[in-house]
């Protein structure tokens, strides 16, 4: 552990933090990367942020996903009511607005939504009658996107937010039609869709291992890393709504997912809040995730405060002005201090 008072001395506001020609320089940490992407891939991990197309018109937004971030994610742009409104009509202009900027600016992809809420939103979907006629539409949807971004987006959220709070597999279309082999079916379709992608099961509030959800999600990744069904990582989505929801026991829950085998991502992270409380609470889950080697990187749910699906909360790491909040300075200094003392 790292004495608490170095901490707090860090993280209050932006008190002994420097900012050089646009670089952050946190003192005491000699030759440390500036800027959390950097400071991420640094240590072998990457730091990144949803993306909305709309907004790579706006200099602002993309100055700082540019300085800040070595990886984005499509924010809506690749779920299957984006994707496929129509059986077997496409539409991938979006998101590859948004995966071929980030390659160009030498950033990673991460895909999501392959199987996710949004395709009981399609209205051609939800009349899908047989188990036939369901598997068909999975495998088509699932071959095609994947196929589509095959070597651009490495990992993908093959199926997301499949459980309830209670365990159980949550109603779905394709829960109705093929039961909970849905899940199964779906990461082999995208093992064979690219073999080289690094498949993940996502989910939110699984970020305490307590919970009945929780241990749902544990027992599905260990059965299937028992029957050699293709998973390689599990996505916490951690969206708080304030520092004071996230359980004590996050990094006890990231620990033990990776201890299945599988890598652990923190895929869509934002807490609501301000102040040293809002970046202390960064810097809780940042270092969670750094002190465990398989927690790959964190991707935060939005660029500014007024991005996020829930600005009012003001979660995200940068104000609407596009400044870095004491919840930026959070997450760095436990990127920073965590690799070399957590």
């Amino acid at each position: 552990m790292v004495n608490g008072r170095w901490h707090r001395a860090l993280l209050a506001g932006t008190l002994g933090v420097l900012t050089i020609a646009g670089a952050v320089v946190v003192p005491g940490v000699a030759g440390a990367a500036t800027g959390l992407g950097a400071t991420a891939a640094a240590r072998g991990r990457y730091f990144g942020a949803a993306v909305q197309p709309a907004k790579l018109t706006d200099p602002a937004y993309t100055r700082i996903l540019d300085q800040e971030f070595n990886s984005v994610t499509p924010e809506n742009a690749l779920e299957w009511d984006a994707v496929e409104p129509a059986r077997n009509q496409f539409t991938f202009t979006a998101a590859d607005r948004v995966v071929d900027r980030a390659r160009a600016q030498g950033a990673a992809a991460r895909g999501r939504g392959l199987v996710s809420p949004s395709a009981n939103q399609v209205a051609w979907v939800t009349v899908l009658g047989t188990a036939d006629d369901a598997r068909a539409a999975l495998r088509t949807h699932i071959t095609a996107t994947v196929g589509h971004f095959r070597g651009r987006i490495k990992t993908w959220d093959v199926v997301s937010e499949a459980l309830s709070d209670n365990g159980a597999v949550r109603p779905s279309v394709f829960a109705n039609r093929l039961g909970p082999a849905y899940i199964e079916e779906a990461f082999r379709d995208a093992r064979a869709a690219d073999p080289g992608a690094r498949l993940c099961y996502n989910d939110y509030g699984i970020e305490d291992r307590g919970l009945a959800k929780t241990q749902a999600v544990y027992n599905l990744v260990r059965d299937f890393k028992a029957r050699g069904v293709p998973i390689d990582c599990v996505g916490l989505e951690s969206h708080f709504i304030s520092p004071a929801a996230i359980p004590s026991t996050y990094g006890q829950t990231v620990a033990a997912f990776a201890a299945l085998g599988v890598d652990v991502e923190i895929t869509e992270l934002d807490i609501g809040g301000s102040g040293t409380a809002q970046s202390d609470g960064y810097r809780r889950v940042v270092s969670a995730c750094v002190a465990v080697s398989r927690c790959t990187g964190i991707t935060v749910w939005g660029v500014r405060d007024t991005d996020s699906w829930r600005a009012n909360l003001t979660p995200l790491l940068f104000d609407a002005a596009g400044a870095r909040k004491p919840a930026y300075y959070g997450a760095l200094s436990a990127m920073r201090i965590c690799a070399r003392a957590c």
